[in-house]
């Protein structure tokens, strides 16, 4: 069992118990998938950027990646259904922790002038998505060898009913909202 794991156990559970007044153990709200995805309108003309992409989603997550195809033609954007223009990363259990932990206390602190994400970002049902401007935030991305800056989208999938459940939970598991 993974550390995080371990303190969503022993720290998390049982103050979400006592804040919600939860009667049932599967009523906790939990982190339940990490999504990455890279979307790169980019790739329509230049395919490698592609590759790249998929290289450092992978180094990044520690799974590869889906590349994810144009459902419609665009002709203003020279676009046809089923071209490559991005790619996504599904992540569950250990890795998502670990991804968790990573993203929380190494890859945040090292965004330039960071001062807290934003707690507005939640969709309805207690899912959080984040949007990173660079990749080089995280660890494993090697400086020298990338050839274009990209971002990507977090979403972070709980099984919380309601926001104000799902923004305690990851407050409590240590995501830094602005104050």
């Amino acid at each position: 069992m993974s550390q995080v794991q371990t303190y969503y156990n022993e720290q998390v559970v049982p103050k979400l118990r006592d804040e919600f007044n939860y009667q049932n153990v599967h009523q906790i709200p939990k982190l339940d998938k990490i999504v990455l995805n890279m979307g790169l309108g980019e790739a329509i003309q230049n395919i490698k950027i592609l590759d790249s992409a998929v290289e450092e989603l992978t180094n990044i997550a520690g799974q590869r990646p889906v590349i994810t195809r144009a459902r419609k033609s665009i002709a203003a954007f020279k676009l046809r259904a089923g071209m490559p223009i991005g790619c996504m990363v599904t992540l569950r259990r250990r890795r998502m922790m670990d991804f968790y932990n990573k993203l929380v206390n190494v890859a945040l602190p090292r965004v330039r002038d960071f001062r807290g994400i934003s707690a507005k970002a939640f969709d309805g049902n207690g899912n959080y998505s984040l949007g990173i401007k660079e990749q080089i935030i995280f660890p494993e991305v090697d400086y020298d060898k990338i050839d274009k800056i990209k971002g990507m989208n977090i979403s972070i999938i709980t099984t919380a009913k309601t926001d104000s459940e799902g923004r305690e939970l990851l407050t409590l598991m240590g995501m830094p909202f602005r104050k």
